[in-house]
């Protein structure tokens, strides 16, 4: 099994534990301690397929993915596809979960990860509507995207969903999708909201 590693922009497929941290070691701001050294050598070695975030310090973490990947390019071969009808700006690393991988505990790990900064939301919820001419009203999907500034993918999450339900056209028996579905996804975008 060889393992993906994260730490905000910079990441790595490695083969060994050694090869991980020789990639740990070339960034300064993790301070590779005994304690670290057997944490990352108990989960290279263990059995556990979920993926693992390690805290540096508060709200600092990196993640670590075992994978049958062999290099960096398959194992991010598999993106998301983007919704056709709506415009985003898509991600240049957005990764595909191992197959081995508990994709909700991916997902969980994913939005749990703090980094303050701007975020793109993009959610679809069931939007109750009314049918013209009639009393009776319809669920419709509908998208709606926009850039958030938090902490995290569920802070991104938490405020999209207040906004809309604080909004006097969006009727409050319409249904929102969890943080952890397919119908919310996220991308930290950076410090500085984007100007185009």
């Amino acid at each position: 099994m060889n393992i993906y590693v994260r730490y905000f922009n910079q990441d790595a497929l490695v083969y060994s534990y050694d090869e991980l941290m020789d990639f740990l070691s070339s960034i300064h701001e993790i301070p590779i301690t005994p304690r670290l050294e057997e944490d990352v050598r108990a989960y290279v070695e263990s059995d556990m397929p979920y993926p693992k975030r390690y805290k540096i310090r508060p709200r600092v973490y990196f993640i670590m993915i075992k994978t049958t990947a062999q290099t960096m390019e398959e194992f991010k071969a598999h993106r998301k596809e983007s919704d056709n009808n709506i415009e985003t700006v898509q991600a240049p690393n957005v990764v595909q979960v191992d197959p081995l991988v508990n994709k909700k505990e991916f997902k969980i790990a994913q939005l749990a990860e703090e980094r303050y900064g701007w975020y793109l939301g993009t959610i679809v919820f069931k939007r109750v509507i009314l049918i013209a001419g009639t009393t009776k009203f319809r669920y419709q999907d509908t998208t709606f995207q926009a850039y958030v500034k938090a902490n995290s993918g569920n802070e991104c999450y938490n405020r999209i969903i207040e906004h809309l339900k604080s909004r006097p056209e969006i009727d409050l028996r319409s249904q929102f999708p969890s943080a952890r579905g397919s119908n919310f996804t996220f991308e930290y975008v950076g410090a500085e909201l984007p100007t185009e």
